[in-house]
């Protein structure tokens, strides 16, 4: 079986020199088209480039021309805050988030022996402070220290500023000794009076006993109504000599417990005596409080015999003693369910030698208001006639 033949393909006809060289002259001119275009779009993006670097540098320059004057600036305020916190005449202590010391001044450094960048401030606080008459106030060797904490909410530190209060301590005593004494000037005519009157008794039943004849028991009666009255006139003078004095506080921890106790020891075979009921109730918590443990039950127990007076007479007489604790203080009150007082006596209560006893020196409720206010609390009278007084004594609770 035959196949058709294919016809054969007609041979190359080769191309001339000529037209080989028309194409790769044409080859090339497009190719210098093309590299003359990329030439110019990269001249262009080159001077673009440029212009976007001559304004990024003179960006960059005024940038760092603003960073250089802020850093300057910075700087001067700083070297500024520094002669500022050493020129003050407070201590400035910088604590961290940890309560480690991280800067202080020249005056915490003249306050704190011990302190210094790294210190923990507990530490510091538990060994050189000690707590002071009043809240708020430490004692810093001779030193008098009002010392404030401020909270940084940024970091969790905190700042500790130290005033030294010593002067003005001073002149808060000197200021109080001024008022005694001036107070001590308004009471000469009224003591010469309430001296006058035991002293012409005394000296007459003195007289008295010259009598030969008088007999055994006449004048051993006499005798004894002699040294009341003379008895009488030295409680004058001693109360009078402690109002003018005033009370030097100590530092002795006073726990509520036992100080009630001790009211009630002193207090309740006067109460026997006079038939009326005696209530103590104790809901401090078991505080303790700061000072002088003998001036403080003096103070108190005068508050408690004004109390028994009070309900002389009463039928159900009842007096309440009761301590407890409310921001920072501890309250005392004393109660009694007595005849009261009307509004011009309460305001004069604490007056030197105003009282409402034949028998009364007048300076039991005065003495006891300085001692409560040496100890940096406060007595206030609630009373009216008809319901009874209430006197609540508050006393700061000293910090631990």
């Amino acid at each position: 079986m035959s196949h058709p033949s294919v016809p054969a393909q007609p041979p190359a006809v080769p191309a001339s020199s000529a037209q080989v060289a028309a194409g790769e002259a044409l080859r090339l001119t497009e190719a210098f088209r093309i590299f003359s275009r990329a030439s110019e779009e990269l001249s262009g993006a080159y001077s673009e480039l440029q212009g976007q670097m001559a304004r990024l540098t003179e960006e960059l320059a005024a940038a760092n021309g603003a960073l250089r004057q802020q850093y300057q600036e910075k700087a001067a305020l700083t070297e500024r805050l520094s002669l500022l916190l050493d020129a003050l005449p407070a201590g400035v202590v910088v604590l961290d988030d940890a309560g480690s010391v991280v800067q202080l001044n020249s005056a915490a450094s003249d306050f704190l022996d011990e302190a210094q960048v790294g210190a923990n401030w507990a530490a510091i606080y538990g060994k050189a402070l000690m707590p002071g008459e009043t809240p708020g106030e430490f004692l810093c060797g001779s030193r008098h220290l009002a010392v404030d904490v401020t909270p940084l909410a940024s970091s969790g530190g905190r700042i500790v500023l130290l005033h030294d209060i010593t002067e003005a301590h001073q002149l808060k005593i000197q200021a109080e000794r001024n008022q005694r004494l001036a107070a001590m000037g308004e009471m000469a005519a009224q003591l010469a009076h309430q001296l006058r009157t035991p002293l012409a008794a005394a000296l007459l039943y003195a007289g008295n006993l010259e009598n030969a004849d008088l007999p055994a028991a006449t004048g051993v009666a006499i005798a004894q109504k002699t040294v009341a009255r003379l008895k009488h006139i030295e409680r004058l003078i001693q109360d009078m000599l402690l109002f003018a004095r005033g009370e030097a506080l100590g530092r002795e921890r006073i726990p509520v417990t036992e100080l009630l106790a001790e009211l009630t020891q002193n207090v309740e075979p006067l109460v026997q005596g006079s038939g009326a009921q005696f209530v103590v109730t104790d809901h401090s918590g078991g505080g303790q409080l700061t000072g002088t443990r003998k001036s403080l039950v003096s103070a108190l127990t005068s508050l408690l015999e004004n109390a028994l007076q009070a309900v002389e007479g009463v039928d159900a007489a009842r007096i309440e003693l009761s301590a407890s604790s409310a921001e920072g203080a501890l309250l005392f009150v004393v109660r009694d369910n007595g005849l009261g007082m009307d509004g011009a006596t309460v305001s004069r209560l604490f007056e030197p030698f105003f009282t409402t006893r034949g028998e009364g020196t007048g300076l039991g409720l005065a003495i006891a208001r300085g001692v409560v206010r040496a100890h940096g609390g406060s007595i206030d009278v609630r009373s009216s006639p008809g319901s009874g007084a209430e006197f609540i004594v508050s006393l700061p609770c000293p910090k631990s």
